[in-house]
């Protein structure tokens, strides 16, 4: 007797990826047990999978899409684009109006180059502050993501085995073969520790181009930073000539100018990302026009030639135009509002199934921890592996619900979203609680 066994087509499609791409994704993020989601088409909030079956999408490619999918403004505007051109050797005006409504939304964007990616517009940016400033190093954070620069991935996923004392944080490099002597070009910090973090600072003052800081890194525990905290650092990179660039690739949706401004701080730097391009790739760096002019050809304080093939593409910066000016000031803040009312929700379910459970995050941003306190820093966010396996049955559970969560169990809301998808999601969460409480 013959057994029929039916493969799925993303099973099948996943076989294909293994003989072309490394794990079979371009992405470490899309990998999945046992084969990766296969996205046939998105509208709104929503995903439908190449087998038909339909999802509330609350990680819009990782928090990128602040409109959701295959929104009406951005494909009418990228259509336009498409039949003019999509690339040229030559300046557009739609890269200036671009800028000019980004400058509007926040005054410490005097300047500004558009790039390709976050990573991009962080490493950009360090560079024009070793511009400016003529010293070489940078200080970090200790666990916070700022892309995929040799210097910036230091200490990104450090370990107990090997993270070193809380005080002052070994420096460990990502990627094997990274060099050592960019290793040893960055400080580490431990995030929203002022003591520990300005002793290392002094350290370093006369050889420090910058401090690059994240006011709520998502790899740290998506936690705002303590405003005491980022107030210190300010004081210090202003009393000794060092430049603050504040990473606002995933913040930026959190206020109307950037989480920067609840936090009434102005940094030298700012790199931005992710949701400014409409759902195309894209980047920015801006900041204070005297420093930005080390870019400027034009300018006495050109030290920094810097081009890109794709900088300023029309249907990025096209597209972002259309996705800010839609996410205007009422945007924001009902958006902000319905992730208020979110996590407000799921709090009140974390105590009455008695889990013991957290929930972090600012602005339509927000993450629920199998902690029982909010971690405030790496150390306290870092996953053993008997709280992995938690997480990675409440995502799977979440999954089996309709629900897509970005996979540290975060959620990036978008515009489309209603009080109905916070039912739907609340709900899961529910269930998902309760069976974890029953597995003990």
């Amino acid at each position: 007797m013959s057994t029929h066994v039916d493969v799925t087509r993303s099973a099948a499609l996943y076989e294909r990826a293994l003989r072309v791409l490394p794990g079979g994704v371009s992405r470490n993020a899309a990998l999945n047990d046992p084969h990766p989601l296969y996205v046939d088409r998105g509208e709104g909030c929503r995903l439908t999978d190449v087998e038909g079956v339909t999802r509330i999408d609350f990680a819009n490619n990782m928090a990128s899409l602040i409109h959701g999918h295959a929104d009406p403004d951005m494909v009418h505007m990228v259509t336009e684009q498409l039949r003019r051109g999509t690339a040229f050797n030559v300046a557009t005006e739609i890269e200036i109006r671009c800028a000019e409504h980004l400058r509007l939304r926040n005054a410490g964007f005097e300047k500004m180059r558009f790039v390709n990616s976050g990573t991009e517009a962080l490493m950009v940016g360090v560079k024009v502050a070793r511009a400016f400033t003529g010293r070489p190093m940078i200080a970090k954070a200790e666990g916070a993501y700022h892309g995929g620069y040799d210097y910036l991935e230091v200490s990104q996923v450090s370990t107990p085995a090997n993270w070193g004392s809380p005080d002052e944080p070994n420096r460990v490099p990502l990627v094997r073969g990274t060099p050592q002597s960019a290793v040893d070009e960055v400080v580490v910090v431990p995030f929203n520790n002022i003591d520990g973090t300005i002793a290392l600072l002094d350290r370093v003052k006369d050889k420090l181009a910058c401090v690059v800081m994240d006011l709520m890194p998502h790899r740290i525990g998506l936690n705002p930073a303590d405003p005491a905290y980022i107030a210190a650092i300010r004081d210090w990179t202003t009393r000794h000539g060092a430049l603050l660039l504040i990473d606002e690739v995933i913040t930026f949706r959190a206020c109307y100018g950037g989480l920067q401004q609840q936090y009434g701080v102005s940094p030298d730097l700012t790199a931005l990302g992710k949701m400014i391009g409409g759902g195309f790739p894209i980047g920015a760096i801006a900041g204070r026009a005297e420093v930005m002019d080390v870019l400027n050809p034009r300018s006495p304080r050109y030290v920094f030639p810097h081009s890109g093939t794709f900088s300023a593409n029309p249907i990025s910066v096209g597209a972002g135009l259309s996705a800010m000016e839609k996410f205007d000031r009422p945007a924001v803040d009902r958006l902000n509002a319905l992730a208020r009312g979110a996590i407000t929700r799921i709090e009140e379910i974390i105590r009455k199934t008695g889990i013991s459970a957290s929930v972090t995050g600012s602005g339509s941003m927000f993450r629920v921890h199998l902690k029982a306190t909010a971690p405030r820093n790496y150390r306290e966010a870092y996953l053993s592996p008997a709280e992995n396996k938690r997480l990675q049955a409440l995502l799977g559970h979440m999954f089996d619900e309709r629900i897509i969560l970005i996979n540290s169990c975060s959620a990036a809301l978008s515009t489309p979203m209603t009080e109905h998808d916070i039912d739907t999601l609340v709900a899961a969460f529910r269930t998902g609680f309760e069976k974890l409480v029953a597995m003990g």
